[in-house]
């Protein structure tokens, strides 16, 4: 056997166990590819990784412990040149840049896997960079858009856990005035009616998770 004729050898991340049962099975029809390991977090994912050094890798973001870009970023700084392809349920352009920038590869949605999923490995694995249709058009859609700062995240994140302005504050150990002053550049950056719609704005697009 040729190096050219060689499996693409691959790793899956995800807290799923079904999830990764039919990756396995989808893969396992492919004499090009073999799932090499399987882990359910980014902890035990980098550990994965060091082992068993896979072609590609198949990322969820959303795991219990280490999440899947905290992964992505700490397997990249060990190896510049390992291959991940984010695999989520979520097409938020915040998040979809977030984890591009940590160095994934790709990203595809998880209701896609039985369509894309093949040609995106093999076009990951060739060098190339690939991103979903839904989230190319949320990423598009959203290009001109001042972003949130960090202190508007920050008090996003706690909007959307229901706190009031003096909570807030307190927890962020800044003015009612401050968080007012914030709520509404919230309110205005995401286009948002109230304070509700501003949460639900953010979780959808990835700018907080809860």
């Amino acid at each position: 056997m040729n190096a050219s004729s060689w499996p693409i050898r691959i790793l899956t991340v995800d807290d799923h166990p079904l999830l990764r049962a039919g990756i396995e099975a989808l893969i396992s029809s492919q004499a090009d590819m073999a799932v090499v390991a399987e882990c359910s977090n980014g902890r035990d994912a980098i550990q994965q990784f060091r082992a068993h050094r896979p072609d590609v890798t198949l990322m969820d973001l959303q795991m219990p412990g280490m999440g899947g870009t905290d992964a992505i970023i700490a397997i990249r700084n060990e190896f510049p040149d390992a291959r991940i392809i984010v695999l989520t349920t979520y097409a938020g352009d915040v998040q979809a840049l977030r984890a591009i920038q940590a160095g994934a590869r790709g990203y595809l949605l998880k209701d896609a896997v039985q369509e894309e999923l093949l040609d995106t490995i093999r076009a990951v694995h060739a060098g190339k960079k690939t991103l979903s249709s839904a989230v190319s058009r949320e990423i598009a859609e959203h290009a001109t858009e001042d972003a949130l700062t960090k202190g508007e995240t920050d008090v996003l994140r706690l909007i959307a856990e229901g706190k009031a302005n003096k909570h807030i504050a307190d927890q962020l150990s800044i003015s009612e005035e401050t968080v007012k002053s914030r709520v509404k550049n919230i309110l205005s950056k995401l286009a948002a009616d109230d304070r509700t719609h501003a949460a639900m704005i953010g979780l959808k697009r990835g700018i907080i998770g809860l």
